[in-house]
Parts: structure tokens; sequence; C-alpha cells
């Protein structure tokens, strides 16, 4: 199966084994587009200013690759979707560009997902990982009332719960269940009034990481939704993001600046 991806470099700098970011979009029915004011694109442009390589990799089930491509991702999750994204770690580590030993994964709802899935199902990959509103386990994942018109295509993808033959495979692959496994330090960051991943999908992550005694970083954005929209919650994340993983992949960190206290203001 062909993928198709972006690669975003940072500007001035010799493109031999760089610490990389795999940058992993949400949905999964969403696909990473070449646009400006597209969401991970405005992340990739702040993580290469911080001396990362970006990859953004359109796995199975993204969008605009045609019906065939999409439906393969049935029954996927935490399976062949991670795969597809390791084989775009592969790919980057064997054309010399990403140094094996420094790869972050990072994502942002079914992207948390992915990271949290591919810290505990393969635990020697990645070095560290950020989970932005991501969900944990499957089982228990009901979205808001307004999405229910969705609901055929998640039992269609991903299973329902209420089928013991479902409810099993979906356990099996909620990465909830497997935290003594992870063993890369994690970031968890998640809006407390998010209406389509629960605010317990974290919470219940972070106390799973906790107990297992894992190295594990929390933010909870009171204010915040699904969607984090307010510039002093976009301001402390990216703050905790980049002190994150300057200390995992040893990319560059601004530190504390006058902003940060007006974030704290309001």
């Amino acid at each position: 199966m062909t993928l198709h991806g972006y690669l975003t470099l940072p500007k001035g700098t010799t493109v031999s084994k760089l610490p990389t970011v795999l940058l992993v979009h949400g949905g999964p029915w969403f696909r990473d587009r070449w646009e400006s004011e597209y969401y991970t694109n405005r992340l990739a442009q702040f993580l290469v200013n911080r001396g990362y390589v970006v990859a953004q990799i359109n796995y199975r089930g993204s969008e605009g690759y045609g019906r065939k491509f999409m439906e393969a991702a049935i029954g996927e999750y935490g399976g062949k979707m991670n795969d597809d994204l390791l084989d775009g770690m592969s790919w980057l580590v064997g054309q010399g560009i990403s140094d094996p030993e420094r790869i972050a994964i990072m994502g942002r709802s079914f992207g948390g997902y992915a990271v949290l899935a591919g810290l505990a199902f393969t635990p020697d990959k990645f070095a560290c990982g950020i989970d932005i509103v991501g969900l944990s386990d499957l089982t228990t994942q009901k979205g808001p009332a307004y999405g229910e018109l969705g609901r055929y295509w998640w039992e269609r993808y991903f299973g329902n719960p209420e089928v013991p033959a479902d409810f099993e495979k979906m356990k099996q692959k909620s990465p909830y269940y497997y935290a003594d496994a992870i063993q890369k330090p994690v970031l968890i960051v998640y809006g407390a009034n998010d209406a389509r991943v629960q605010r317990a999908q974290s919470e219940k992550m972070i106390s799973a990481l906790k107990a297992s005694r894992k190295e594990v970083q929390s933010l909870a954005l009171g204010n915040e939704g699904h969607l984090i929209t307010r510039w002093p919650s976009n301001l402390k994340m990216y703050r905790q993001i980049e002190d994150f993983l300057a200390g995992c992949l040893g990319g560059r960190s601004s530190g504390f600046d006058y902003y940060q206290l007006g974030a704290w203001a309001f």
C-alpha cells in the first residue's frame, strides 16, 4: 500500500539523523493537507522552529485517497493503522533523515489514541509521546448527543462494545489496559469541558500510568473542549510541549517569558 504524507524540515539545518516528531492527524477519517491554516501544519511550523523534523503520514483511513484506502482501516485501529506510521518512521530512518533514538510521536483526538497505542504496543519504537485530547479506553468512549448520527461509522470501523466479541477486541486495543507496558515519558493534554472525548479518557490514563510508576506529565485546560482555542490555553500547551520535547529529544525551548504571565492572568 502506497502512503502519502508531508515532511517539514528545520530551515538551515543539515538533514542528517535529526530529532523527529511523528505528528498524527485525528479523525481517523481526516487527513493532513498542505494548507497554512490547517491545525497540524501550524503545529508543524512550531516544531520545526524548535529544531525537529516533522513527519505527517496519511495512514490508511485518511480521506481523499479513495474508498479502498479508507476502508482498509476497518478494524485496524492500534494495528495496521499504527503500522503505517511505523513504516513512515522506518523510511525516515532509512533515508538518514531521522535519528532512530530520537523520535517522538504526537497527535490529537484519534491521533492521541495512536500515540498511546504506539507507546503501549510498540514500546521500543519511540523516545516519548504527546497525547492531546486522545482516547485511551475504546470500550467506554461515548461521544456527544450530536454525534449519534455518526454512530454507524464508529461501530463499522471500531466495533460496538455491547457486542461481546467487539468489546474484547476494543479492550485489547485500548492503551488504558496496557499502561504498565509503556516505557517512555508521556505528556497528556486535555480539555476539562471536552464533549467529544470526555476528560475521563485522559484522567484514567494518567492515573493508570502513575499507578504503574511511569513517567507522565499532564495539562488540564479548564476552559477548553475538544478544540483548544483560547490563546492562554494554547500558550500553556505549547510551552509544556516544547519543554517536554527538549527533555526528551534535545531540541530548543524558549523558556519563560512575560506572555506566560498574561496567560496565567487570563
